[in-house]
């Protein structure tokens, strides 16, 4: 008789490295050949400089987590996970330029614009962003254009004025500003937090699901991704530049508001495993019987050092 295990369960445990890796080999592979070195006049090499060879990954991850979760579609997924990660390196292409935080580290190597120049910067961020929505509609029959649709509108939605560029637009205009939490919460939904609940819906939208599974999984989405801002507000004061690969500090140096000059540092790390606990008990509510990825990708989320 077969014998049907909990996947909750230490029975059950989940090998997230394991899992990851053979994932994360997959993500490379795709990246490398969709994002091609023979853009003109060395622009090709710009992009792939922004994407190959750095980064967690998470979005992507969190795309292929949720597909397993629903039992979507796996060729949707993969392109929904690359086009996620291109959308995430344009935005840290024109994150890191002069005009926006003049940043000159990303990833521990010198930032776009340092090694290309800014022009080329900008015009890298702008065809990786277009890049993005092609891999999410292609020619190929196979995928139905209701599933290449939907995933263009919630990565657009994530992207825009109602997410990503809204949030930035924000961070902008509160340098030097008090924010309360509140205010500090909205910023951080849209500026992180939106692409990565909708990396997970992304996901989810492989596959089929029914609406109380959708709500529960965009909760896991939003309490995941402001998590993962938390944490980043976190670290930037407690870790140095070469284990962030990133310079640290550097919020403080421009006297932007975050977790910690809002809440403190101690109220930060508890509010993110607040944050953890609100996640995964909404992973609980999803009814979906194998949750396991998106379980471990969370709690790796609250729990790393980078």
């Amino acid at each position: 008789m077969a014998v049907t295990r909990d996947p909750h369960s230490p029975a059950a445990a989940f090998d997230l490295a394991r899992w990851s890796g053979e994932w994360l080999a997959r993500i490379e592979a795709a990246l490398s050949t969709w994002v091609v070195a023979d853009a003109p006049a060395g622009l090709g090499d710009a992009m792939r400089y922004a994407v190959l060879n750095g980064g967690k990954r998470l979005r992507p991850l969190l795309v292929l987590a949720a597909r397993e979760a629903v039992q979507g579609r796996e060729d949707a997924a993969l392109r929904a996970a690359c086009a996620v990660e291109l959308i995430h390196a344009y935005s840290l292409v024109h994150d890191d330029m002069p005009c926006m935080d003049d940043d000159v580290l990303r990833r521990g190597k010198p930032t776009v614009h340092v090694k290309f120049g800014e022009a080329q910067a900008l015009l890298a961020g702008d065809a990786l962003q277009a890049l993005a929505f092609e891999l999410l509609a292609p020619e190929d029959p196979s995928i139905p254009a209701v599933v290449q649709a939907g995933l263009c509108r919630l990565l657009a939605r994530a992207a825009g004025y109602a997410g990503m560029a809204g949030g930035q637009a924000i961070d902008l205009a509160s340098v030097g500003r008090s924010l309360d939490e509140t205010q500090l919460r909205e910023m951080h939904r849209r500026k992180t937090g939106s692409l990565l609940e909708s990396s997970v819906l992304m996901g989810a939208a492989c596959g089929t699901t029914d609406a109380k599974t959708w709500a529960a999984l965009a909760d896991y989405g939003a309490a995941l991704g402001l998590a993962f801002q938390v944490v980043d507000d976190i670290l930037d004061v407690t870790a140095d530049s070469a284990t962030l690969g990133k310079t640290a500090g550097k919020d403080a140096a421009q006297d932007k508001p975050t977790s910690v000059s809002v809440l403190g540092l101690e109220r930060s790390r508890r509010f993110a495993r607040e944050l953890l606990a609100q996640a995964l008990s909404a992973l609980d509510r999803t009814g979906l019987p194998d949750t396991r990825a998106l379980r471990a990708l969370a709690t790796m989320v609250v729990n790393r050092e980078n």
